[in-house]
């Protein structure tokens, strides 16, 4: 799993979940001031490149699928942070954010 703490996020726990396609996978990340960002990872059974930005209220996130995985980072937070943090995890996870350009 990706550490969050260059941007000020610690890893405070994680959990095996059921997903659509097999098991899938949450962590969550807080920082000092308490606000919280959720990693979501799971299997995806078609091969495709994807990325996309969701908005809701305050909440942002960044949804990708590279290499039949899907990634999910969500949290409070501005979006041009929250994607900077989004495009360094993927590249982490073995993913091409330069795709996302």
């Amino acid at each position: 799993m990706p550490s969050l703490q260059e941007y000020g996020y610690t890893l405070v726990g994680g959990r095996l979940l059921p997903g659509e396609a097999g098991p899938a996978a949450q962590f969550m990340y807080e920082n000092a001031g308490g606000a919280r960002l959720t990693l979501y990872v799971t299997g995806i059974p078609k091969d495709e490149t994807a990325f996309r930005l969701f908005r809701d209220g305050n909440r942002r996130t960044f949804y990708w699928i590279s290499d039949h995985m899907g990634y999910a980072l969500s949290g409070p937070i501005e979006e041009a942070k929250l994607r900077s943090i989004a495009i360094e995890v993927c590249g982490e996870l073995g993913g091409r954010p330069e795709a996302w350009q």
